[in-house]
């Protein structure tokens, strides 16, 4: 991983970012999830999508790792379940407009967008809001925010309001405890890459439950977006496993469901993670849709 770099993108957010590949290849922003650090679109697959010719963005959503944190104080659980929110709590729009800024500093006009989970979401919603900046959306383990669907396990939700971790040794435990749960149960548990992973993530952010709660506020202020997906002209594509506790498989589905044109692929034994086994076949999906839009873009009859 290199050194961060950092972008303003308006609203007096600093976003930290990594550019990787070629600089003439196809741009391509990766947009982490919940809580997630840009690391976590792991090195190995962002190798993968390099070897393709893609210029790779992987970057800190606000409130986590070397981004801007806000400071007032995250909601508890008994605010988000009556939904009462501080005055200066953001949704998923306003990370959509941090996306979009990224992509000013960067110098895109457009580029392919590759969310996971909440990354997902914020991926959706500047299709939405801003169609010209998006080539083409692949979204991944994610959701509409309909309510009954797409919605975490009940023992998953047990986990996430857990205490949190007080030092770093801590936040790897309740790493390793929380992805063997809502992992991929069809492919081997990786314990070492997973630790690695959680401490990177503590050694660049230490305590980040206050971001997380920050995040999943944003997250549910947004509610249903489903009428929003339904005016997203990208072409989409929505990848989900059939093993995931975070995200539950409904929420690919009403996704899909929800984008016009959108095409849904299940992926058999996949959970809420990214399983080094499943890096090749997400390389091959991922490179193939954006190909497809690609030329379908420059087939277009020009009118």
């Amino acid at each position: 991983m290199t050194a961060d770099r950092h972008a303003e993108v308006g609203g007096g957010i600093t976003l930290a970012y990594e550019q990787l590949g070629d600089d003439d290849g196809t741009p391509l922003l990766l947009i982490a999830g919940l809580g997630q650090q840009r690391h976590e679109w792991h090195d190995g697959l962002v190798r993968l999508l390099t070897a393709r010719g893609y210029q790779v963005v992987r970057f800190d959503n606000r409130d986590v790792g070397a981004s801007t944190h806000a400071t007032f104080r995250p909601p508890g659980p008994v605010d988000l379940l009556r939904k009462r929110w501080h005055p200066e709590q953001y949704d998923l729009g306003s990370m959509a407009a941090d996306t979009t800024g990224l992509l000013d500093a960067l110098g895109w006009e457009s580029a392919h967008l590759v969310g996971m989970s909440m990354g997902g979401m914020i991926a959706q919603t500047v299709a939405a809001r801003a169609p010209h900046r998006v080539r083409s959306l692949t979204s991944i383990f994610s959701t509409s925010g309909a309510a009954r669907v797409g919605r975490p396990a009940l023992s998953t939700w047990m986990r996430m309001f857990a205490a949190p971790a007080r030092t770093r040794d801590e936040h790897i435990a309740a790493a390793v405890r929380m992805y063997r749960h809502i992992g991929s149960a069809g492919y081997p548990f990786d314990e070492a890459l997973v630790a690695a992973v959680a401490g990177r993530t503590w050694d660049r952010d230490p305590r980040p439950a206050a971001g997380v709660g920050r995040q999943l506020a944003g997250i549910l202020k947004s509610g249903d977006r489903t009428r929003e997906l339904r005016t997203i002209t990208a072409p989409t594509l929505v990848l989900h496993g059939d093993r995931d506790r975070m995200v539950n498989p409904t929420g690919g589905s009403v996704t899909a469901q929800a984008v016009p044109g959108a095409r849904l692929h299940t992926l058999a034994g996949m959970g809420h993670d990214l399983p080094a086994a499943l890096w090749p076949t997400l390389a091959d999906l991922v490179d193939t849709h954006i190909r497809t839009a690609e030329s379908r873009s420059t087939d277009a009859p020009n009118l």
